[in-house]
C-alpha cells in the first residue's frame, strides 16, 4: 500500500498502538479510553516497540553508515550526582516532562521518564534534515537543487512562504535554504517539501533503521499529524490562511479534548528522551552522517533562531548548544509537545546529547523555559565539578 501525504487510510494501516504512560490531566486520562476521531475512525498512533517501523522498509535509496572520525571522551566521572539533580528538576515541574542527558562516547544516560514516548512536534524536522543530507552524501539530491512549491504544497501553522506562494502561484527555493528555514525557523512547508522530495515518511523511518536509531517514531507528516491531534480530517483547503485554526475552533470541546488525549498518550511522532539524547550524541560523534554533512547540520542548529531561552538560556559563557525546538497544540491553558533537544558542547570540547520534552502542562511559558534552563545549568555545574 502506497503512503500518501494526504491519505489517512494508508497511515492507519501502517501505524500500531502503544500502551499509555504516566499521569495526565483528569480530562486527558478520561478521554483516552474510547476515542474515535472525526473522519478517521479509531486512529492508531505510533509504531511498534521502540519506534521501529511496522513494515520491513526498502533501504536501497539510503546510504550506508559513514565511517566516523576518531572520537575520544573522558568517561571516568560517573553521573550519580547529575541524575539526582535531574530527578529533582523533573519532580518539581508541574507537568509531564521527560529529561535525558548522555555524554558522547560514554555508556550512560541519566534523566527522568527516559523510555516514555513524548510528542516530538517540530523536533522531528531533525530527522528530515538528516535524511536529506544522507541523500546529498549519496548523490540523490543536491544542496543547490531547486524545488518548486505550489499552493498544493502548503501545510499549516508556521509557514512563512505561504503568502508568496499564494501570490505568485509557485516559487522555487534551493534545498539548502529550505533545510535552513525548516530547522531555524521551523517552517512547516519547507520541511514538508523536503520530506516528500527525499521519499516520504517511510524513507525517514528507513534512514533511522539503517542507522540503528532507537526510541524514535516518525509520524505521517505535518498535515495528518496535526489534523488528527486536533480532531479534524485533513483537506487541502485547511492549508489556506487560518482555515485550520477556524475549523478546529468549531469542533465540540469534548472532541478536541479526546483527540488531544489520544495524541499525548500515544503520540504517532513519539520519541523517548533517552533515544533522542543518544541519537544527538551519535550525531556529534559523526556516526549518522558524513563529516561534512554533520558539520553543516550542526552549524544550522547552532544558528537556529527558535527557542533562545529554552536550553540555550541555561548555559554558561563558553558553552554552545546546537538545538531544535518543538511546540505542539494548545487547548485552553493546556500546552502540549513543548520541547528542546540539543547537542551541547562544553568549553573543553566534551559533547553531550540533551533532551527535555514536555508532553502536557498548564505551566506558563516562562516556567517551562526556566525548567529547561535548569537542566543545562545542572549539566554545566556537574561537568565543571568533575573537571576540577
Amino acid at each position: 500500500m502506497r503512503i500518501e501525504r494526504a491519505n489517512p487510510v494508508s497511515i492507519n494501516a501502517r501505524l500500531g498502538v502503544r500502551r499509555q504512560h504516566g499521569r495526565l490531566p483528569q480530562w486527558l486520562a478520561a478521554g483516552a479510553a474510547g476515542l474515535t476521531l472525526a473522519g478517521l475512525g479509531t486512529y492508531a498512533f505510533g509504531t511498534v516497540s521502540g519506534g521501529a517501523p511496522v513494515l520491513v522498509l526498502n533501504l536501497d535509496n539510503i546510504g550506508g553508515r559513514p565511517a566516523p572520525p576518531p572520537f575520544k571522551a573522558d568517561c571516568s566521572a560517573r553521573p550519580a550526582a547529575l541524575q539526582q539533580e535531574l530527578s529533582r528538576i523533573a519532580a518539581s515541574f508541574d507537568g509531564e516532562v521527560g529529561i535525558a542527558v548522555t555524554k558522547a562516547g560514554c555508556d550512560w544516560t541519566v534523566g527522568a521518564q527516559l523510555d516514555r514516548p513524548f510528542p516530538q512536534q517540530s523536533v522531528s524536522k531533525l530527522w528530515v534534515a538528516m535524511a536529506v543530507l544522507d541523500a546529498v552524501d549519496n548523490g540523490r539530491m543536491r544542496l543547490d537543487q531547486q524545488l518548486t512549491i505550489t499552493p498544493q504544497d502548503l501545510t499549516l501553522f508556521n509557514q512563512p512562504l505561504q503568502w508568496e506562494v499564494l501570490e505568485k502561484g509557485a516559487i522555487q527555493r534551493p534545498v539548502l535554504m529550505l533545510m535552513q528555514n525548516a530547522m531555524s525557523l521551523s517552517d512547516n512547508t519547507a520541511n514538508d517539501r523536503l520530506l516528500w522530495t527525499v521519499g516520504g515518511p517511510d524513507h525517514i523511518r528507513g534512514f533511522l533503521q539503517s542507522r540503528e536509531v532507537g526510541g524514535i517514531r516518525f509520524g505521517p507528516g505535518e498535515r495528518l499529524l496535526q489534523s488528527a491531534a486536533a480532531g479534524l480530517t485533513w483537506s487541502p483547503e485547511l492549508a489556506a490562511g487560518r482555515n485550520f485554526e477556524q475549523a478546529r475552533a468549531r469542533l465540540p470541546k469534548e472532541l478536541r479534548e479526546a483527540a488531544l488525549t489520544r495524541y499525548v498518550t500515544d503520540p504517532m511522532d513519539g520519541a523517548t528522551p533517552a533515544g533522542m539524547a543518544q541519537a544527538l550524541a551519535r550525531l556529534a560523534k559523526g556516526e549518522l552522517l558524513s563529516e561534512q554533512s554533520t558539520q553543516l547540520l550542526l552549524d544550522i542548529m547552532y544558528k537556529s533562531r527558535s527557542g533562545p531561552m529554552r536550553l540555550k538560556g541555561g548555559l554558561p559563557a563558553g558553552w554552545k548548544a546546537f538545538h531544535k525546538t518543538g511546540t505542539g497544540q494548545e487547548l485552553g491553558s493546556l500546552a502540549t509537545g513543548y520541547n528542546d533537544v540539543a547537542v551541547v558542547k562544553a568549553p573543553d570540547g566534551s559533547y553531550y546529547g540533551v533532551a527535555v520534552m514536555v508532553a502536557a502542562t498548564r505551566q506558563p511559558v516562562r516556567a517551562r523555559m526556566a525548567m529547561m534552563q535548569s537542566v543545562c545549568a545542572a549539566l554545566a555545574r556537574w561537568h565543571d565539578t568533575r573537571q576540577t
